[in-house]
């Protein structure tokens, strides 16, 4: 057997960083005998009470790597907390030789630049279909990791013609998600000696930061997980086909199988969604010929394709057919429940499963059943893959180079609106014959059951509506942007800059202007971005950068809304808060392909002399802050705008006073971030607000906070120190005495009125015994212990941050703060408005600021939020005798920015952010999740100016 090569090389990839490659050469001599799971663990993949941790998966994959002439083992990166993520490329070893000819393919095609039909099709006829099959993204969904165990050796060691013919004709990309959440998950469940009483006892994230979370990272890439798995999917490999691994099925079934239900992204090509249904099919006929009931789709559970950002929906976006599959399955044996509607054939259910105990080896011979069944459909299909995702990509470049007209749901509605309008009124000065006249063409096409002018089930006789509609929904406004200019003399290029390389790491093609320019009369200076549409990853370019129009979905007519599989809208360019224009035409000017990352602006301090100032407009200002203070720096906000240039008309432009020491680090932070200063004669005149260095207490649990811990991440990246505090140690007392400011995400301080809200997860599993270690950190916050603590932190001059449901502290602690969104009922009591009235999954939203507030300095005198259903604020006729105030509200009926707002009338003149004084202390109320998923930047200002604000000297 040959020695694994470590292969130290310094290798960049798109400037992405260097990874270190684990080589696994594949043999040239016939393959040794492929050591079993029961040889390497002891157990078999699947049995009863046994889970492999990662450490174990990682030395198992690297014998067989030894072992197998099938398999190439390569590192892709490190995980958060540095261990290594393990791919293993799987193919026949005639493929193995020629692999980097075959990825070349799988490349072209997928960009589908410069190619013809003629070409796209020799090379599909010379490639291998590239599919994708991963495991343990969600670690506590424990079949996902271990089914990959057995996958893998499945295909090292069989040699029947189905796994010989799929080996000769795919490359399979074999690839762990989530190496840290395996290794925890596993550890813990198989700590019991007794086989019997093992279980999962969650005691923080699964992912260092994110938890469950990390699956909805992969449109920004934060993580570092997310960056390898997307390098590999949209720089490396471009598999056609992407299958997602993730547990469990709904209630009384095995499993979700695609096809998906309704709603889906109108920015798809056709061909994504026809192919999502062609692997679906394949996975539940292959089910079904092997006996193995249980498999629901569509309507049998709220999987959809609208969401971006998941590990699978993410490559929809990008001509890809992503799947996942949402199976049972425990290593303790469990039930499959009776329920009865789950035990009748459907469309949503061909072949029900009966009541029955299920053991773990059942979940795992499923899922090796539909790796098969996906398999052996690219293995028949792969020139018709290949060529598929080639016609896809040139589709996109074909529509970004002329007008094209996207039909959203809204535009739709406002011509059916008008249809009905104009039908209406026909049929009144018909005097009510007919239905909807004779000459106006107003009548709706579409069933004859539903068409009253349909003359037979044919189609005999029916008819559209008047052309005049159609060209409604073709007005030239209307039509998609040829591409997005975004200026560099914005006032936080910095910000900018990050979303651009957020976009080119999901393999946008991005282009700098090399000298100032015009398009469409507009000047533009040089430095600025160019994003052309005309490229093959258009759908996934245009949804982060257009608003999402998500459609009207209810159960029934006058029923409940039916919520999303996820957000509703996210539009990356508003959340971010990026000056952009769209350019309607084509245009053309002196641009360059940025080849790697956009690197960041080039800053600078300006001259010298009694201070520097420094613009509050800036996100990375706040890492200068941070830094400066740490560095026994002084650091003012001025209380009225000053100076010219950068920080011309701002409030809270930044004041740092010259010492010796001082130009050293301004330096380094105009090197590294890219931050500009400028210096000033003589300090400024008029008021100014002291920061000073503050000790900062994050609020997590036991099980682990999702909004707690993409905190932790955000003050990582800003330089923000931190201690995270758990609710034992609040209900100690004496909080003045340790930090300055507290901070509770959503889910952190409990709403007796409208639950205790989202926020925790990720972590939380099967209960038992915490470890001993984690013991004196269990507990909730609770009403009668820890808010007391809390209301004297505040009195004694503490500062607290609340967001989400955890701003219910105002009410708790007695302020005039109430629920603004309700109603009467008909006994006059008051009530949260019910979902049929109000609802607003996840969507982008626009609020009035007062940036005069130093809450808001930095802020413009709108913004752009981030809302799920969030609180907000009614504030009593008696809020400003007790120092409450609000900072950002709603000033519309029409607040609607991205997404999908049901009764949005209701939030206006609804107050969004405020801040209270309490005692000597500072409360602030932020409605929306102004800090959500790190992707919010163009909010973060808030979040920040509320830690030092709450806790600065005048």
């Amino acid at each position: 057997m040959r020695m694994l090569v470590l292969a130290a090389l310094s290798v960049f990839l798109l400037g992405f960083e260097s990874t270190p490659v684990l080589f696994a050469q594949p043999k040239t001599a016939a393959a040794t005998k492929i050591t079993t799971p029961k040889e390497q663990f002891g157990s078999n993949i699947g049995d009863d009470y046994f889970l492999a941790t990662y450490t174990q998966l990682g030395e198992y994959w690297q014998k067989l790597a030894k072992e197998s002439d099938r398999m190439k083992l390569v590192e892709i990166g490190k995980s958060e907390e540095g261990r290594p993520q393990w791919m293993a490329i799987v193919t026949s070893p005639e493929n193995h030789k020629k692999l980097a000819r075959f990825k070349e393919i799988a490349r072209k095609l997928a960009l589908a630049e410069g190619l013809t039909d003629d070409d796209a099709k020799k090379l599909a006829a010379e490639g291998k279909a590239v599919v994708w099959i991963d495991g343990g993204l969600h670690a506590s969904e424990v079949l996902g990791a271990q089914q990959l165990i057995e996958t893998l050796c499945t295909f090292l060691s069989r040699t029947d013609p189905e796994t010989m013919r799929i080996l000769d004709s795919t490359i399979i990309l074999f690839v762990h998600a989530n190496p840290d959440g395996q290794e925890m998950v596993s550890t813990s469940y198989m700590s019991n000696s007794e086989p019997t009483k093992r279980v999962y006892v969650p005691t923080r994230l699964y992912q260092k930061y994110v938890g469950h979370d990390n699956n909805r990272d992969f449109y920004m890439s934060t993580q570092s997980e997310t960056v390898n798995m997307n390098r590999q999917l949209y720089h490396e490999w471009f598999p056609q086909i992407m299958y997602n691994h993730h547990q469990t099925g709904p209630l009384g079934t095995v499993l979700f199988v695609p096809p998906f239900r309704d709603p889906a992204s109108y920015w798809f090509d056709p061909l994504v969604m026809i192919g999502i249904d062609q692997v679906g099919s394949a996975i539940q006929s292959r089910f079904i010929v092997e006996g193995k009931p249980g498999a629901t789709s569509r309507g049998g559970s709220s999987y959809s394709v609208w969401y971006n950002g998941g590990l699978r929906t993410t490559t929809d976006f990008h001509n890809m057919i992503g799947i996942l599959t949402e199976t049972i399955g425990n290593p303790t044996p469990m039930e499959i429940p009776f329920v009865p509607e789950r035990q009748m054939s459907s469309e949503i259910l061909r072949f029900p499963v009966p009541p029955q105990k299920w053991h773990f080896r059942q979940s795992i011979e499923y899922s090796l059943t539909a790796n098969y069944a996906v398999l052996d459909l690219a293995s028949r299909t792969k020139d018709q893959l290949l060529f598929n995702m080639y016609r896809m990509g040139k589709n996109s470049i074909d529509r970004g180079n002329k007008d094209n007209w996207t039909i959203t749901p809204s535009k739709m509605a406002k011509v059916e609106e008008l249809i009905a309008k104009d039908r209406a009124a026909e049929g009144a000065a018909a005097g009510g014959r007919g239905r909807g006249g004779a000459g106006g063409g107003a009548a709706l096409s579409g069933p004859p059951s539903l068409n009253p002018d349909a003359a037979d089930v044919f189609g005999r006789g029916q008819r559209g509506v008047d052309p005049k509609y159609w060209a409604m929904l073709h007005k030239a406004e209307d039509r998609d942007p040829r591409g997005f200019i975004i200026p560099a003399n914005q006032a936080d290029f910095l910000t900018a800059t990050k979303f651009v390389n957020t976009l080119i790491k999901t393999g946008v093609t991005i282009h700098r202007a090399t000298a100032d320019f015009t398009v469409a009369g507009k000047s533009y200076p040089a430095g600025s971005y160019v994003v052309k549409a005309a490229q093959a990853f258009r759908p996934h370019l245009m949804d982060l950068s257009e608003p999402q129009d998500h459609p009207n979905d209810f159960a029934y007519p006058g029923g409940p809304p039916r919520p999303p599989y996820d957000n509703a809208g996210w539009t990356l360019t508003y959340q971010m808060a990026v000056k952009f224009d769209r350019i309607l035409d084509d245009f053309s000017g002196p641009f360059e392909k940025i080849e790697g990352f956009a690197k960041t602006p080039a800053g600078g301090v300006k001259g010298s002399g009694a201070g520097y100032l420094l613009s509050h407009r800036v996100n990375d200002s706040f890492v200068a802050v941070n830094r400066l203070l740490k560095a026994g720096e002084e650091v003012y906000w001025l209380k009225k705008p000053v100076g010219s240039g950068i920080t011309a008309g701002e409030y809270g432009t930044m004041y740092i006073p010259s010492k010796a020491s001082t130009r050293a680090v301004l330096d380094k932070l105009a090197a590294d971030k890219g931050l500009t200063f400028e210096a000033v004669s003589a300090k400024p005149d008029g008021d100014m607000i002291k920061l000073k260095p503050v000790r900062i207490g994050l609020w997590d649990e036991v099980g682990g906070s999702m909004p707690s811990g993409w905190t932790r991440w955000i003050f990582e990246q800003f330089e923000f120190p931190y201690e995270v505090v758990y609710p034992p140690t609040l209900d100690a007392g004496d909080l003045r005495s340790k930090f300055d400011v507290l901070i509770f995400q959503g889910g952190g301080i409990p709403d007796g009125q409208r639950g205790f809200g989202e926020g925790g997860g990720g972590g939380r599993g099967a209960s038992g015994p915490l470890p001993a270690d984690w013991q004196p950190r269990a507990g909730r916050v609770t009403v009668d212990k820890t808010i007391p603590q809390l209301k004297k932190f505040l009195e004694t001059g503490g500062t607290i941050l609340t967001v989400g449901t955890s701003t219910a502290l105002a009410r708790l602690i007695g302020l005039p703060v109430q629920d603004a969104l309700v109603e009467r009922t008909s006994t006059g009591a008051e009530r949260h408005l019910p979902r049929e009235k109000f609802y607003v999954p996840g969507s982008v939203m626009r609020v009035a600021v007062d940036n005069t507030n130093p809450l808001a300095w930095g802020m413009e005198k709108d913004a752009d939020v981030f809302f799920n259903n969030s609180p907000v604020f009614r504030l009593g006729p008696d809020a400003q005798l007790k120092k409450v105030s609000p900072v950002a509200w709603f000033d519309s009926a029409k607040s609607l920015r991205s997404g999908w707002a049901w009764g949005q009338q209701y939030l206006d003149g609804g107050v969004a952010v405020a801040e209270a004084s309490v005692g000597e202390g500072k409360l602030f109320l932020f409605g929306p999740e102004v800090t959500n998923r790190a992707q919010p930047h163009g909010t973060f200002k808030l979040f920040f100016n509320a830690i030092y604000y709450g806790a600065a000297a005048k």
